[in-house]
């Protein structure tokens, strides 16, 4: 039994698959969106990432073995790290979140992916068919593709986790899937949630998903527009911002990954996806040091709680029906352990109650 599986004993049942939990103080100590310095330690198991393009290994950490039948497991929740690639701190955060959750958490399995840089590979010596991406942020956040072994989209890294999950063998009770992240990984799940393809298998399984996006610094958005001064949305002035529309912002230059369909089309499904927006109402720091402060980040607002309000009345006011909510978490600033074992945090996480979305 490994490390982290002998923590997590008392774990046995929601798959907390895509959880992306908290910013540590050393990522808040970051000046800007790149890695720092490399990880301290890589994650023990692996997954074959194989596509169209070629094949690589991307590094996790499992609660569980997920090649043998798991019956007990009924609920998944994916853990991204942040920046700072600390896989290992990101599974501990989201297994004090499963234990704040009570008995609802008796069925959880853990998985919490590693995404490696250029340096992480010099680094540790890694061989080479490990996936390693930019140090910047807007690679592998942003489903750009990998530098090597062969230039894979961090997106379909996710999606061929999603894929064990939709093997009926192995998961015969699972009923639903969590994928969740704050801060960074919020932003990974945001973007995977527009054109990720994972969630048709498990959809076609009977297994539901949900996308919990939590404080990130950004979002996609779907036309030009953006908020003016008065509240409103407005064409953005492009004169002194001409790259404010470029993904991950929005669809120009979009990677490879997400030209699949149109943005129209992408827009559509997204409005049908299960979103919660958790937001810390004291998230407002306008000089966070990992608050993205490039133009086309500022043109979205202020601080991360005016760019998540601001951006899910976005989305009402395109799709009135929309299948998303926001979850207001009070006091709390970008503080990922907080956000997700507050009450809505649980709400969100494991439908436990206290929490009133909106």
């Amino acid at each position: 039994m490994n490390r982290i599986q002998s923590c997590l004993n008392p774990v046995a049942g929601y798959l907390i698959l895509l959880l992306a939990l908290t910013e540590t103080a050393a990522y808040a100590a970051a000046k800007d969106s790149s890695r720092p310095r490399p990880v301290k330690v890589i994650a023990d198991q692996r997954v074959e990432v194989k596509t169209s393009v070629g094949n690589g290994v991307l590094p996790l950490y499992l609660s569980r073995d997920w090649t043998t039948s798991q019956p007990d497991v009924t609920r998944a929740v994916i853990v991204f790290h942040g920046v700072l690639g600390n896989a290992d701190d990101y599974l501990r955060s989201a297994q004090r979140a499963v234990t704040a959750a009570g008995d609802t958490a008796r069925s959880t399995l853990l998985v919490a992916p590693q995404f490696m840089t250029d340096r992480d590979a010099i680094t540790h010596k890694l061989s080479d068919d490990i996936l390693r991406w930019g140090s910047k942020q807007d690679s592998w956040t942003a489903g750009e593709a990998a530098h090597g072994p062969t230039p894979i989209s961090s997106f379909e890294a996710i999606d061929a986790i999603l894929a064990r999950f939709a093997d009926r063998v192995i998961f015969p009770k699972l009923s639903q899937i969590v994928v969740a992240g704050h801060s960074a990984g919020g932003q990974v799940v945001q973007r995977y949630a527009v054109v990720g393809r994972g969630d048709s298998a498990l959809t076609n399984a009977g297994i539901s998903v949900r996308y919990v996006v939590a404080n990130p610094s950004s979002y996609l958005y779907f036309s030009p527009d953006r908020p003016d001064s008065n509240g409103d949305f407005a064409p953005f002035k492009t004169a002194n911002c001409p790259d404010f529309n470029n993904w991950k912002y929005g669809w120009s230059e979009a990677p490879r990954y997400a030209r699949e369909k149109t943005p129209t089309a992408y827009e559509q499904a997204y409005a049908t996806r299960e979103v919660i927006y958790l937001v810390g109402t004291a998230d407002t720091n306008q000089n966070h040091p990992a608050l993205d402060k490039s133009c086309a980040g500022e043109a979205q607002g202020p601080h991360r709680y005016a760019r998540a309000i601001t951006y899910a009345r976005y989305m009402k006011m395109r799709h009135p029906d929309i299948n998303h909510r926001v979850s207001e978490v009070p006091g709390i600033g970008h503080n990922g352990d907080k956000m997700l074992t507050s009450k809505c945090g649980l709400a969100a996480l494991f439908d436990q109650p206290g929490c009133t979305a909106h």
